[in-house]
C-alpha cells in the first residue's frame, strides 16, 4: 500500500501536534520547492538520519526500441539518486 499526497498531508497533520491540514499541505508544497530548486542548481538536500537526495548525471548511451528491436541513441542527461537515512533504514528493518 502506497500513501498519495492528501493521504500524507491527512497523516503530517495527524502526527502533529496542532498542525492543521492545510499547515501540512503547504509544508509539504514547500519542501517540494526547496527540493526542486535544490537539485536544478546541482545541489545536493540531506536530512540527516532521514534521506539524501542529489542530481547526478547519466552519460549516453545506445538503447534498443522495445517494439522493433532497432538500436536508438540515448542522449546524456540527468537524473535523481535518493538514498535512505540511518533512521529510515532502521525503521524498514524493523
Amino acid at each position: 500500500m502506497s500513501l498519495n499526497k492528501s493521504e500524507l498531508v491527512s497523516a503530517i497533520a495527524a502526527k502533529s501536534d496542532g498542525l492543521t491540514k492545510a499547515q501540512a499541505e503547504e509544508f509539504l508544497n514547500a519542501f517540494q520547492a526547496v527540493l526542486e530548486d535544490s537539485l536544478s542548481k546541482g545541489e545536493a538536500v540531506k536530512v540527516t538520519g532521514l534521506l539524501s537526495v542529489e542530481r547526478v548525471e547519466r552519460a549516453a548511451r545506445t538503447g534498443r526500441n522495445p517494439r522493433t528491436g532497432e538500436e536508438i541513441q540515448i542522449p546524456a542527461g540527468h537524473g535523481v539518486k535518493i538514498s535512505a537515512g540511518s533512521v529510515l533504514k532502521k525503521a524498514v528493518a524493523k
